[in-house]
């Protein structure tokens, strides 16, 4: 555990903090994105069958991870730090988290989803013990500026 954070997971009125953690830290994916990342009544879908784990210090959300668990494994996803606390470890916290609720209930395996343009991230995850598994292709959507598909990558948790 982060000495300075505290890890919880959401309520619903923390949906609107996590919308803007989520938006600030997408701002990255302007170059292939139109718009925000998600939206309120998005995380309040996600919500219904994952819910976000929140790094707190006592200040404004600083990072923010979903997690679903489903039978067997798990998924996480929207892992967001702000931009101004990126480099204090967050991502890391909030990814280990999300593997220790995962593994306490009873998942063997975590799933993440990567963009494929964005080229910083599989060496990140990587790192974590993620490996790349296969590809699968991003729902047509006219916010998207080019075309670009998912990376899965796995990592057992047992």
């Amino acid at each position: 555990m982060h000495p300075r954070f505290s890890i919880r997971p959401s309520r619903p009125e923390d949906v609107s903090e996590i919308v803007r953690v989520v938006n600030a830290a997408f701002e990255v994916e302007r170059f292939f994105v139109d718009g925000e990342r998600t939206t309120v009544d998005e995380v309040r879908g996600m919500l219904e069958n994952g819910t976000f784990f929140l790094a707190e210090d006592g200040g404004p959300l600083a990072a923010c991870v979903y997690l679903e668990i489903r039978p067997g494994d798990a998924y996480f996803g929207m892992l967001s730090v702000d931009p101004t606390r990126q480099g204090e470890g967050l991502g890391r916290l909030l990814v280990e988290a999300a593997e220790e609720q995962a593994r306490a209930a009873g998942c063997e395996e975590m799933e993440i989803h990567v963009v494929d343009l964005r080229t910083e991230l599989p060496p990140f995850y990587r790192r974590l013990g993620y490996v790349e598994v296969g590809t699968v292709p991003m729902e047509p959507d006219p916010k998207f500026k080019q075309p670009c598909q998912f990376i899965v990558m796995r990592k057992p948790l047992v």
